[in-house]
């Protein structure tokens, strides 16, 4: 039987493929689609995220780009809950206004930053699958909106005060499982369930199909890649487990058995998906680092 084409998640993507200048264009989709417009990327610059810390390597992943007009993009993907994630949200923004500006440089010089957080945890009380925040001034007494002078919409080439300041998108995308022809939720639907059907349409995903395959992968590659799958897996399961449990109050307990259960039924599928690419049980049980019985149960 014919096994279904699988694709490389997004932040192990955003890691170790997307850095490459050849395949930018998977980012510039994911960005035009989310922004509505057509973005650009000059060049990847050095973020907090490029680190190989254990805690850091599964849980958090961030690309910081730059675009033709010296935009800059924090893209961030968050695996563990957080708890003042929000806040995280508002220091990395505005480190990047603070570190991109020279002493002693007009404030005209200030870069714009968009900060994009895709998060596998429930964020916050709410039930929409995207959130844009931006900042807006308005009158206390008559509720009008603060708006740009003539000539500041001219020298700024904008036209809202708002597009002076950071802006935030956050995807919540943990519980998105059903395809769609709008295309921010076909990305959506990628970044939670890690297929591209073939009828996708969104700028982007045809390009991730032809370079986020496995099968294109090394055998040492499949290794650190399912690795990787197994550390995601065990945080989200926890995640979900503590919500559904109360352990976020600290039912202990709980958590431990569904951190034993994610860790079974993630390896019963990892051994099953490199079964499907024609490897045998006993090049398994040497990747994945376990008895050869183990394997084969």
């Amino acid at each position: 039987m014919e096994h279904k084409e699988e694709f490389i998640r997004f932040d192990w993507a955003m890691k170790r493929l997307l850095r490459d200048k050849a395949n930018y264009g998977v980012l510039e989709g994911f960005l035009s689609t989310l922004l509505s417009k057509q973005i650009k990327i000059r060049k990847l610059l050095e973020s907090e995220g490029n680190q190989d810390s254990e805690e850091s390597k599964y849980n958090r992943v961030d690309v910081l780009a730059e675009d033709e007009l010296g935009v800059l993009y924090l893209m961030e993907i968050q695996n563990e809950t957080e708890v003042a994630y929000f806040q995280r949200m508002l220091f990395g923004a505005s480190k990047l206004v603070t570190e991109y500006i020279n002493r002693g440089d007009p404030y005209d010089n200030v870069r714009k930053v968009y900060s994009i957080n895709i998060v596998y945890f429930n964020l916050g009380n709410g039930s929409d699958i995207v959130y844009h925040g931006k900042t807006e001034f308005r009158g206390i007494h008559n509720g009008e909106l603060l708006s740009l002078s003539s000539f500041q919409r001219q020298h700024f080439k904008v036209s809202e005060v708002s597009e002076l300041y950071p802006e935030y998108y956050i995807l919540k995308v943990n519980d998105f499982n059903r395809w769609s022809t709008v295309p921010l939720e076909q990305w959506i639907y990628f970044l939670n369930t890690g297929d591209i059907p073939a009828d996708a349409t969104a700028q982007g995903l045809n390009e991730a199909r032809e370079k986020l395959r496995t099968a294109t992968m090394s055998k040492e590659e499949l290794r650190a890649y399912y690795r990787h799958l197994d550390n995601a897996v065990i945080l989200r399961d926890n995640i979900t487990t503590a919500r559904e449990e109360g352990l976020l109050e600290g039912r202990l307990e709980g958590l431990v058995k569904g951190r034993e259960e994610g860790i079974q039924q993630n390896r019963a599928d990892t051994i099953m998906r490199m079964r499907a690419y024609g490897m045998t049980d006993e090049e398994i049980a040497k990747i994945l680092n376990l008895p050869l019985e183990a394997v084969k149960t």
